[in-house]
């Protein structure tokens, strides 16, 4: 059960909201402590490794942690239905069985083993979890007919284009019901540490009111929605997506839009969600990379690393990073076939190391942290703020354009000898100074 949250407000001068902290080190403004300055890594099992196993898997475990990564979300790894299976291997959210482990990863004490692996060397796993519908063979069709959405011949109907799965009908109180015993399943036999929820809308909100509760009667649980409406932070989740956001970083790496476009999006977050809420922030995730080819795609080249910086960077944040991206892995990876991720070189995996290290050592990067925006003299190019909680400061600088940039910045809080963080050198930085930016880059200072 959550310990009572004891939160002190803190005003710090000129910046745009406040920040809380906890005595209490489980809870913090609500959510999981361990999560208001962490990650989270998407893993594509079948993909990772040739073998495509939980045991393959394991072994980038060492790799994955001297990264920096802190959680690790497992695509759905629950066994997938036969009828009406798109390609030859099916789509991992078409779930046959929500008590089961899909035998091409291995099995339940293969399982196990890999979670008590993660939980040794400090890792949190959620797993992928889809409530809203199951595949087209689910065992529930046969056991219980009345748990499904009918279409107009009477059958139980497919959403969408997911014509390999069925819709369940939350207006049957024992599917809720039956959903959260399944949920509570993995946690008390496998002791994961949250979900990941697809296309969390889908159910009602009086369902994940209902479950988040009892899910969390016995454990401080991380929930993921994957949606960017605000509702499902009042129901109890602690993160949506940051669909607006990813989708305006794309649209200004292809020049539909320019700096400024972002800051409407931080005020929409802050307008619209409840004060507490927080954002999963990506440059790619299984959807885009495989429909949309992101991000090697839709921010190519250096104008990933800027975008990148921002997930990690800005308030409200929980940066994510998928398969692959480390490498990084310049191909779309097929949903329904196997498609191996070729690592070699990590070639990204010091830049994605420097970052998450310093969300974990500064929490001036806390998800809660206060946030200022800073004016410059070229603001439809070049976007920069601080970050501060207490003492730690921090200020970010990215030129988000394909052209070099020469700018000031309009504030004399940037004045100081801060850390780069990508150099380790201090620097002397003033308000009075002309900076010099090349295409697509960045800066991280600690003050």
């Amino acid at each position: 059960m959550f310990k009572s949250l004891k939160v002190a407000f803190v005003a710090v001068t000129s910046f745009s909201f406040c920040f809380a902290f906890s005595q209490d080190n489980s809870i913090i403004d609500g959510h999981p402590a361990w999560i208001m300055q962490g990650n989270i890594y998407e893993v594509n099992v079948r993909q990772y490794t040739p073998e495509g196993t939980f045991k393959a898997f394991e072994k980038s475990l060492p790799r994955l942690k001297k990264m920096g990564i802190q959680t690790l979300w497992f695509m759905p790894i629950n066994p997938i239905s036969k009828i009406d299976r798109k390609g030859s291997l099916g789509s991992y959210y078409a779930i046959a069985n929500y008590k089961a482990v899909n035998p091409e990863f291995g099995t339940i004490d293969d399982w196990k083993s890999l979670v008590e692996q993660c939980h040794k060397l400090g890792f949190k796993v959620i797993i992928d979890w889809v409530a809203n519908h199951t595949g087209a063979d689910n065992y529930w069709l046969t056991a219980h007919p009345d748990f499904y959405v009918l279409d107009s011949t009477g059958h139980p109907a497919s959403q969408f284009d997911w014509t390999d799965t069925r819709k369940l009908n939350y207006n049957n109180p024992a599917v809720g019901d039956s959903m959260i015993d399944c949920m509570k399943f993995w946690i008390d036999s496998t002791g994961i540490d949250g979900f990941r929820c697809d296309y969390a809308v889908g159910p009602t909100k009086s369902f994940w009111e209902k479950c988040i509760q009892t899910l969390r009667a016995d454990k401080n649980l991380f929930m993921l929605a994957e949606s960017d409406s605000a509702w499902l932070n009042e129901a109890g989740f602690d993160a949506t997506y940051a669909w607006p956001q990813f989708h305006t970083m794309v649209d200004i790496v292809s020049g539909k839009k320019n700096a400024l476009s972002l800051d409407s999006i931080v005020n929409v977050i802050n307008t619209t969600f409840p004060a507490n809420a927080l954002q999963l922030y990506f440059t790619s995730n299984h959807d885009e990379n495989s429909w949309n080819k992101a991000d090697y795609g839709t921010m190519p080249g250096a104008s990933h690393a800027p975008f990148a910086v921002l997930t990690q960077t800005l308030p409200r944040s929980i940066p994510l990073i998928y398969s692959g991206q480390e490498e990084p892995f310049l191909d779309s990876i097929s949903f329904f076939y196997k498609d191996t991720i070729n690592f070699h070189n990590y070639a990204r995996a010091h830049f994605y190391n420097q970052l998450l290290h310093l969300r974990e050592m500064n929490d001036a990067l806390a998800a809660n942290a206060a946030y200022k925006k800073l004016l410059t003299s070229d603001d439809k190019n070049i976007f920069a703020f601080m970050r501060q909680n207490g003492n730690n400061k921090l200020l970010v600088i990215v030129n988000l354009s394909n052209q070099p940039q020469h700018f000031t910045i309009n504030d004399a809080t940037i004045n100081g000898k801060p850390v780069n963080i990508f150099s380790s050198e201090k620097e002397k930085i003033s308000n009075r100074q002309i900076m010099d930016f090349e295409a697509w880059a960045y800066k991280v200072y600690t003050y």
